[in-house]
């Protein structure tokens, strides 16, 4: 990422009895990196060291100017969901899960949930290149497509096989739909800003007819692509010939009907609307309303809403950009809809703090309606705290009386009716607590995981390092710490529990936390919205994994 435009700020997040160690007293700044966070986020996380940070910044003499629409957008007043039930107390947990648990079943269900390995696409990792890095994964509302994003700018769509009685063992497999190129490279000759073209999110949109939706981005451009099907080509038209070229008139003796006739399935996908200039940031998140109407979009410091048949105006709903940018201390990091109320909104941010925002209280949300904010402890203050505490991802649940977050080390749970602390938190990987240091010497401490709910909104999961990702059970407050590999995963073989070692002694498959290799990692995670049925994204590679029940029957 080229950007020659620079500007010089002066950030100092810390108390001012606070210093930093002395191994990092040198350290490099994170934004000269060429990597692919955002750089406003790079420089309000990155702690500085006490000389001057001098920083490349997108040019912001000229930001793009958003629009309102012509007309306000309807939307129903409605109330927060009312609290039902008691409170959930809050509760760490261990990183050491035990052997068997009971993690992925329904509400009230004691049995075991045994996972393992259905399908796996991609190439053997020594293969990988670049742009074939999966960034993103996402179910459709049915659970029936997968599609996946990846730093190319390719879009490849899965399609889970109905079902058949003469191969009853190739039933519910996902394969491949359709491939096709979503986002191309592009440069800013303004700013002098290459502009990549991976894919940050993709959002499906609900079904409306016989066609699927589906909404891509990449740091700047946002694109509204149709899935359509094609069996019939029509034959027999008056004025042209089979290759589609026009006849001479005067050949034209005699009129005939075109007819409809059978062919090979086709799958054609074509951009339907292309919703450009509106981010002067890199797009973090977007979400589709529940009015299915319109969806927002959220960079580091604005969040925008669009109309999904308007391309050429959008409307400005959240801008957090001081007067004066040294005055910068946090930005916007993840956004999401309310799954029922499409009037409300929350967002996250870099200091791990949540607000909540209802579009009828004013047209610009600049002051939230609730803010979701945990008090920090004092006893467990260090120089990464503000790294550590920001939030990467929140995702509302299914019910949507719940919010979910994830940090660099947890995973929380909170209640839309109670703002003071999370009613659930839990431990991803505590034992890195103590390499801090190296993790932000490589970068790592900068990796942004995301995290999902299952369909019933009774278990959570999120993804860790070494090809590690996590399941917690809210019912039954286990967890267990499952693994994406082409090693362990033997197809149909359920997966043993892993289990990480600090010190001490350790048992036969226990694996210590100084042998995690940190290259490879769980960032992107998918749940199928009604079954027992996750996608994984493991660098280059797409794990699909099947509680072993359902997998037997088919």
């Amino acid at each position: 990422m080229s950007q020659k435009q620079g500007i010089s700020l002066t950030l100092s997040l810390l108390p001012a009895r606070c210093s930093p160690p002395p191994s990092l007293c040198s350290v490099r700044c994170p934004l000269h990196l060429s990597l692919p966070s955002s750089p406003l986020l790079r420089l309000v996380l990155s702690p500085p060291p006490h000389c001057l940070l001098t920083h490349p910044q997108p040019s912001l003499l000229h930001p793009t100017a958003c629009c309102p629409f012509l007309s306000p957008l309807p939307v129903a007043p409605s109330p927060l969901p009312s609290p039902r039930g008691r409170w959930v107390p809050q509760t760490d947990h261990a990183f050491d899960p035990p052997p068997s648990l009971p993690v992925g079943g329904p509400p009230g269900d004691n049995s075991t949930v045994d996972w393992c390995l259905y399908q796996l696409n991609g190439a053997a990792e020594f293969e990988v290149s670049e742009a074939d890095i999966i960034s993103t994964v996402e179910f459709n509302h049915t659970g029936e497509l997968l599609a996946t994003g990846d730093k190319g700018g390719r879009v490849v769509i899965f399609q889970r096989e109905p079902e058949s009685k003469n191969e009853p063992y190739n039933q519910g497999e996902y394969n491949v739909y359709s491939t096709f190129q979503s986002h191309e490279p592009e440069f800013d000759y303004l700013k002098s800003l290459e502009i990549e073209e991976k894919i940050n999110k993709i959002k499906w949109l609900p079904q409306q007819n016989a066609a699927h939706s589906l909404l891509s981005t990449n740091d700047k451009t946002i694109k509204l692509w149709k899935i359509t099907e094609r069996d019939k080509r029509p034959e027999g038209y008056n004025l042209k010939d089979e290759e589609g070229k026009l006849k001479d008139l005067s050949t034209v003796t005699s009129l005939q009907v075109p007819v409809l006739k059978p062919m090979d399935l086709m799958v054609e996908v074509t951009p339907r609307r292309i919703f450009a200039n509106g981010h002067t940031y890199h797009v973090n998140s977007i979400s589709v309303n529940s009015d299915c109407e319109t969806y927002m979009s959220a960079d580091d410091l604005r969040i925008n809403l669009w109309h999904l048949a308007i391309t050429d105006r959008s409307f400005n709903i959240v801008d957090i950009k001081p007067a004066n940018m040294e005055d910068l201390t946090e930005v916007i990091t993840a956004s999401e809809f309310h799954p029922h109320h499409c009037n409300l909104f929350v967002y996250s941010s870099s200091k791990g703090s949540l607000r909540l925002c209802d579009m009828r209280a004013s047209a610009l949300c600049d002051k939230h309606s609730k803010l979701y904010e945990e008090p920090e402890d004092p006893s467990n203050r260090s120089f990464f705290s503000e790294i550590i505490s920001s939030v990467s991802d929140v995702k509302f649940s299914h019910s949507g009386r719940y919010m979910l977050t994830r940090d660099y080390l947890t995973v929380k749970v909170w209640d839309l009716n109670m703002e003071t602390k999370p009613v659930e938190t839990y431990q991803v990987h505590d034992y890195l607590r103590s390499k801090l240091c190296s993790l932000y010497e490589n970068d790592c401490i900068f990796d942004k995981f995301e995290c999902a709910w299952n369909g019933s909104d009774s278990v959570i999961m999120t993804g860790a390092y070494n090809n590690f990702f996590r399941m917690f059970d809210r019912n039954t407050k286990r967890d267990v710490t499952l693994e994406a590999s082409r090693e362990s995963s033997k197809p149909r073989a359920i997966l043993k529990p892993r289990r990480v070692c600090v010190g001490g002694k350790r048992r036969k498959d226990d694996i210590s936390v100084d042998s995690l290799d940190f290259t490879k990692k769980i960032l992107h995670t998918a749940w199928h919205p009604t079954e027992n049925i996750i996608a994984i994204a493991a660098t280059n590679n797409l794990y699909i994994f099947q509680d072993k029940v359902n997998s037997e029957m088919h």
